[in-house]
C-alpha cells in the first residue's frame, strides 16, 4: 500500500508560534516522512490576520498549503496573495465573490496530489458565512477525478458543529481536522468511512496564556469589565498538530496521532514584522 503522511498544524499564534513552527518543523518533518503540511495561520500577524511577508516566511519553514479562518481579511496586503497563489485558501463558505480560492489542489513530492479546503462554522462566530456543509459538497463536486486525498480545515467555535461536519465528510475527506479555540481535544481518531478526525488540534503558540495571549491582560478585562489590549504571551511555546497517514490510491486514512512538540520560551511577542504592519494586540 502507498500511502502518503499528512501533518495538519493548529492556529500559528503571532511571533512565539511562528518561531516554534521555525525551530521545530524542519525536524519533524524529516523524523516523521511528513510528505505535506497543512497550517491555518489567521492570528500569525500578532495574534490577529496574516500578511504577505509572513505567508513568505511560513512556505520557507516548510509549510506547503495554508488555510485561514475568521480573521482572514485583517492585513490587507495579504489578498492579492490569496488571489495569485495556490498555496493558500480562504474559507469555502464566503461569498463566491470573496477574494481567495476556496480550495486548492498540491502534489506532494512524491506525486500524490492533495486537496486543501476551510470551512467557517456559524455557530457563535461574528464572520457572516454561508452553510458550511452545502459548501463542502460543492468543493468536493469541483475535484478532479484522479485527486483521492483530501484534507478539510473546520474552523468553528463549537464542537458540536465540529463533530458534525466529520461524520458529514467521513468517507469523503482523508481528514478534517479542527481550529480556532486554541486547545487540543484528546478525540483524534478514524471515523467508520475512513476519515482522520480531531475537533480541535489546538494552537502552535505559548500554552502559558488564555488562548495565547496574556493572562494577566485577560484577567483585568474579564474581572473589571474593562478594555484591555490582549497581547500575545511568550510562556510554554509548543508546536500542536496530528499527523495521518493516508492511503493514496483509496484516500481513506490508515491512522491519526496527535502531536505535541515543546519549543520552550519565547523572546518576545513581537518584533519589527509585526511593527512595520501595524500589529498590536486587540
Amino acid at each position: 500500500m502507498r500511502t502518503v503522511r499528512i501533518l495538519c498544524l493548529g492556529d500559528i499564534v503571532g511571533r512565539p508560534g511562528r518561531q516554534v513552527v521555525h525551530q521545530k518543523l524542519p525536524g519533524l518533518v524529516r523524523e516523521r516522512g511528513v510528505d505535506l503540511v497543512v497550517a491555518n495561520a489567521e492570528n500569525i500577524a500578532g495574534g490577529s490576520g496574516i500578511t504577505t511577508n509572513l505567508f513568505n516566511k511560513l512556505r520557507a519553514y516548510g509549510v506547503d498549503v495554508v488555510t485561514l479562518g475568521d480573521h482572514l481579511y485583517r492585513r490587507a496586503d495579504i489578498i492579492p496573495t490569496m488571489q495569485n497563489s495556490e498555496r493558500i485558501v480562504r474559507p469555502a463558505n464566503l461569498a463566491r465573490a470573496a477574494a481567495g480560492r476556496p480550495f486548492t489542489v498540491v502534489t506532494t513530492n512524491s506525486g500524490v496530489p492533495v486537496a486543501v479546503f476551510c470551512l467557517l462554522g456559524r455557530i457563535y462566530m461574528n464572520t457572516p458565512s454561508d452553510d458550511p456543509f452545502a459548501a463542502a459538497g460543492w468543493v468536493l463536486e469541483q475535484m478532479p477525478d484522479h485527486v483521492r486525498c483530501c484534507v478539510c480545515d473546520m474552523h468553528a467555535e463549537a464542537s458540536s458543529e465540529k463533530v458534525a461536519m466529520g461524520h458529514w465528510l467521513d468517507g469523503r475527506c482523508s481528514v478534517v481536522f479542527g481550529t480556532h479555540t486554541h486547545v487540543p481535544t484528546a478525540d483524534a481518531r478514524v471515523l467508520a468511512g475512513g476519515t482522520a478526525y480531531i475537533s480541535d488540534v489546538g494552537m502552535c503558540g505559548p500554552y502559558d496564556s488564555v488562548l495565547g495571549r496574556r493572562k494577566d491582560r485577560v484577567l483585568k478585562h474579564m474581572t473589571t469589565n474593562m478594555p484591555f489590549p490582549f497581547e500575545v504571551a511568550t510562556g510554554d511555546v509548543r508546536l500542536c498538530g496530528v499527523l495521518a497517514e493516508v492511503d493514496a490510491e483509496t484516500g481513506r486514512a490508515v491512522s491519526v496521532e496527535r502531536i505535541e512538540v515543546l519549543g520552550g520560551n519565547a523572546d518576545q511577542a513581537y518584533d519589527a514584522d509585526d511593527a512595520r504592519n501595524g500589529v498590536g494586540g486587540d
